[in-house]
C-alpha cells in the first residue's frame, strides 16, 4: 500500500505542510497543471469558462470513483461528507492521506469509513487532478455539472497518465 509521504512523492514537487487550501490563484504552471503560491495543486478557469485539463479530468474521475459515496459534484449524501466543505478546511496533505490511506470516524451513534484507495490506480493516478476539482468547487469557482470547455491536454499529462496507468 502507498504511503501518504510516497502518495505525495509521486504526485507532485515537495511542499511546505498546509494548514488549509489557502488562496487558490494560480501562480504558476507547467505543462498544463496550475500550481498556488504555496506550490499545491490548482485550478485554472478562464474568463469564458473554460477549465484547465487537470480540473476537468479530476470531474471525471470523481465521478467515476468518489461520487457513489459522496454524491454528485461533491456536495456530499447520505452515506458520505461533503467533499467540498472538506477540502474548504483540510490541507491538501490530509487530504492525500486520508485517500491513501482511508480513516474511520466513529462519534456519539456515528461510525464512517472511508476505504484506502492508496492501491487503485484510477484514483492514484488522478489524485491531483481529484483534489483540483473539488478545490475548484470548494471555491465556487467552478459550477455544479460536466465542464463545458476545457483546455486540451498536453502531452506532458499525456505521458505521465500512460507511465501511472501502465
Amino acid at each position: 500500500m502507498l504511503t501518504a509521504a510516497l502518495a505525495l512523492a509521486l504526485c507532485g514537487p515537495a511542499v511546505a505542510q498546509s494548514t488549509g487550501p489557502g488562496d487558490p490563484e494560480a501562480v504558476d504552471e507547467d505543462d498544463g497543471r496550475y500550481y498556488d503560491a504555496d506550490g499545491l495543486p490548482t485550478f485554472n478557469i478562464a474568463e469564458d469558462g473554460t477549465v484547465d485539463f487537470p480540473t476537468y479530468s479530476g470531474f471525471r474521475r470523481y465521478h467515476a470513483e468518489c461520487h457513489v459515496c459522496h454524491g454528485p459534484d461533491g456536495l456530499g449524501s447520505t452515506y458520505a461528507p461533503s467533499l467540498v466543505q472538506s477540502v474548504r478546511q483540510k490541507s491538501y496533505e490530509t487530504f492525500v492521506e486520508v485517500v491513501v490511506n482511508g480513516r474511520e470516524h466513529v462519534d456519539s451513534g456515528n461510525r464512517n469509513v472511508m476505504p484506502a484507495f492508496g492501491t487503485n490506480p484510477n484514483v492514484m493516478c488522478y489524485l491531483d487532478d481529484i483534489y483540483t476539482y473539488l478545490r475548484a468547487r470548494a471555491q465556487g469557482d467552478l459550477p455544479r455539472g460536466r465542464p463545458a470547455n476545457t483546455e486540451p491536454k498536453s502531452d506532458t499529462f499525456s505521458d505521465m497518465e500512460n507511465a501511472c496507468m501502465g
